[in-house]
């Protein structure tokens, strides 16, 4: 198949782990975010960590639109269809995610909430089409990869003028939450980690091109390599980055050539500036308060945002105590780490949202079993 078998052949994955075991020196560490889930999935599924040199380690980031989404803006859905009798329509994951209460969008449901999982964004204004006499409410989440979905509703709902549609807006951003991980004090406070260089996400890349990246490359001195989501693809982007911190250079390189521009798409990017704003703020899980990191509904479409048209207020509700999520978020923890990781919080019973996502890091590390060669390893 092309672009997927060839990604995956285990001989040039051989050939790749003895470049990095070369040029990888012995008298230095490497650490390198894959900020993208489908990476983690990809090092974990694969085995890639266990190609690498020991003194090459890759940490896990929070690019995974699920983990990264608080508490609080779940509460603010169920509410929707608890308490203002909404049809709330999401994707699938989000609705696993636990929330206040011990409830979670699922849970909800079960107790009566109108909450149905679609596809995508055009399945709620289906649905709205169809349920003239509700409000149908769409929980938007995601990074740029799902926002230009979300703005063709919104501009399919102004032109059919359709009065009982809105959007939950929690659409994120990408470079905004690399930046905010090497210098905001809050996360410096939670600890953090020491790293080299950034794999760069794939989809986002593919939306917003290559060139955002460079700004934070030269400022904070950092490499970034854009890579696919195929083993291959990540071991190239693994030894692009030793080469880069070797010969001291701070660039952003791509990878995935195969998908990604420098300019991206062009007209992708043009409908979500006519649709939607930069936010002041908005709080991710295991980052905290994260400045411009996120988009709001412009006034053109403020009938269709439900933030406004239910005028919602934003309330802050803390991870549970015992749950790791937003420290591995942040690359400080790795899954294992977590006191209940594998015990009490499995995929069938999440107690965090790293393990509900299939981005998620712990959710990889549990589905491709990783965890239980470290467990061997240390004993």
């Amino acid at each position: 198949m092309k672009y997927v078998d060839e990604f995956r052949d285990g001989e040039l994955a051989r050939q790749l782990a003895a470049k990095i075991r070369a040029e990888a020196r012995p008298d230095r560490r490497y650490h390198f975010m894959e900020f993208c889930g489908g990476h983690t999935h990809a090092l974990s599924r694969y085995g890639v960590p266990a190609l690498l040199p020991d003194n090459v380690q890759m940490v896990h980031g929070p690019g995974c639109p699920v983990c990264v989404l608080p508490i609080g803006r779940i509460d603010q859905a169920i509410g929707l269809a608890l308490q203002h009798g909404a049809i709330v329509c999401t994707y699938g994951d989000t609705m696993r995610v636990p929330a206040s209460g011990q409830l979670s969008m699922q849970r909800a449901k079960a107790r009566g909430a109108d909450i149905r999982m679609v596809y995508s964004p055009a399945d709620a204004l289906k649905i709205a089409r169809a349920n003239p006499e509700r409000e149908v409410v769409f929980f938007a989440i995601g990074f740029e990869t799902t926002t230009p979905p979300t703005a063709l509703v919104l501009k399919q709902a102004a032109a059919e003028n359709l009065a009982n549609f809105s959007v939950l807006c929690c659409h994120v951003l990408t470079p905004s939450a690399i930046t905010h991980i090497l210098e905001s004090p809050e996360v410096k406070q939670w600890g953090t980690v020491p790293l080299d260089g950034f794999v760069g996400p794939a989809h986002v890349s593919i939306l917003i091109g290559s060139a955002p990246y460079e700004g934070f490359a030269r400022d904070y001195r950092k490499p970034v390599v854009i890579a696919g989501f195929e083993p291959l693809d990540v071991m190239q982007a693994i030894l692009m980055l030793i080469r880069q911190v070797n010969d001291g250079r701070h660039e952003v390189e791509n990878e995935f050539t195969r998908a990604v521009t420098r300019e991206g798409n062009a007209a992708a990017q043009a409908l979500v500036a006519e649709v939607f704003a930069l936010r002041e703020n908005f709080e991710w899980r295991g980052l905290g308060e994260v400045a411009f990191s996120a988009l709001r509904i412009r006034d053109a479409f403020a009938r269709w945002d439900a933030e406004r048209r239910f005028d919602l207020r934003y309330q802050p509700v803390p991870d549970h105590k015992q749950c790791d999520c937003g420290a591995i978020l942040r690359g400080v923890k790795r899954p294992s780490d977590c006191k209940l990781f594998a015990t009490v919080c499995t995929p069938e019973n999440p107690m965090g949202s790293c393990m509900v996502s299939s981005e998620g890091a712990c959710a990889a590390h549990y589905s491709y079993g990783r965890w239980k060669d470290i467990a061997i390893t240390a004993a």
